[in-house]
């Protein structure tokens, strides 16, 4: 008689656990759409190299890479890091017109490094930003073949892009204007800019102050500010260059890192905190800022007001979640790729 009975146990015990974890909801990934200025500095590599690790991770399905560096390097570098990852099938759009045009070894020198045979050191196929689609347009295209409320973008570089793509008009993208495009695809901005600890004018904003009006002025969704003071916190030791990403003979982000300055050196986590938080909202790497609206100033600094209504918000660190955070970007940024055989 105990044989029936235990089998009855546990075909009930099996059918329960089988209903619950057949009920257990399924997480998708985030559509991200990466808005950067790379090779202005190193940050932004660094924090493409997270979204890479995320997206191995099935947490983020980056759907595009779009620039505001104004250089014909800057589209080549970010192909050659999204080959190295895995990904070289992800979408880049390069500005138009667009500020900071001057070049930087940190991703000149890796786009150009060559084999002893002639070949690249980092294959590619995009060899000069006017190769690229223009930013404003993929991002159109990108946002009409989403699902309405569906994306976040994330944007550390300047706000020339996204302010081209609220004045945009209807087109062969998309029969909406650009804002309300917005409104219906994008759930949240997750930007790095301005400093929220002394109200100093910062380089995101300062490069194209009439954009970044336009962007906290009309951007209809939430914004979440991580702001100078974030990154400037928590600097990524340049020990942990030379160790997390030795897994291989030649990484691209670690050239990167070490031709945009001087080895050794400690660089702020600016970018990576935007994307960790854009992310992982709800993991307790940061603590935020009551509601209120952020105004962009002439000389390119940033005030913020409370208000009970405001739709924008920034980042604020303690002491706490300091060394965690920290830890959490270093190790994202600094993962194998998936398939590298190195675990």
């Amino acid at each position: 008689m105990k044989r029936p009975i235990l089998l009855a146990i546990f075909l009930t015990v099996f059918f329960w656990a089988g209903a619950a974890m057949s009920q257990t909801p399924v997480v998708a990934p985030i559509n991200i759409i990466f808005d950067n200025d790379m090779g202005n500095d190193v940050d932004d590599a660094l924090a493409l190299a997270m979204l890479h690790t995320l997206q191995s991770r099935h947490e983020v399905n980056l759907l595009a890479v779009t620039i505001t560096k104004d250089n014909k390097w800057a589209t080549p570098y970010v192909d050659l890091v999204n080959t190295f990852y895995g990904h070289p099938e992800i979408p880049i759009g390069a500005v138009r017109n667009g500020k900071t045009t001057d070049s930087n070894p940190m991703i000149q020198i890796p786009s150009e490094r060559r084999r002893a045979d002639g070949t690249f050191v980092y294959p590619h196929r995009i060899l000069d930003g006017a190769e690229t689609p223009d930013a404003v347009f993929l991002l159109r295209r990108t946002l009409a073949a989403q699902s309405d409320g569906s994306v976040v973008i994330i944007q550390v570089g300047f706000s020339t892009n996204l302010a081209r793509l609220l004045a945009t008009k209807p087109d062969s993208a998309s029969p909406q204007n650009g804002r309300t495009l917005v409104s219906r695809k994008v759930r949240l901005l997750s930007v790095m800019a301005g400093n929220f600890a002394n109200g100093q004018p910062e380089f995101n904003l300062a490069q194209d102050v009439p954009s970044a009006v336009k962007l906290f002025q009309e951007w209809p969704t939430p914004i979440v500010v991580s702001g100078f003071e974030i990154g400037d916190a928590m600097p990524i030791p340049a020990s942990r260059i030379e160790h997390d990403f030795a897994y291989v003979e030649n990484h691209p982000v670690a050239d990167a890192y070490r031709a945009y300055m001087k080895m050794p050196y400690d660089r702020p986590t600016w970018d990576l905190t935007a994307v960790l938080y854009a992310v992982r909202p709800d993991d307790g790497y940061f603590a935020l800022s009551s509601s209120g609206t952020i105004t962009v100033l002439p000389d390119g600094s940033a005030r913020f007001d409370l208000s009970a209504g405001g739709n924008h918000r920034y980042l604020v660190l303690t002491d706490e979640q300091r060394v965690r955070t920290l830890e959490a970007m270093i190790l994202l940024a600094s993962q194998p790729p998936v398939g590298s055989g190195v675990h």
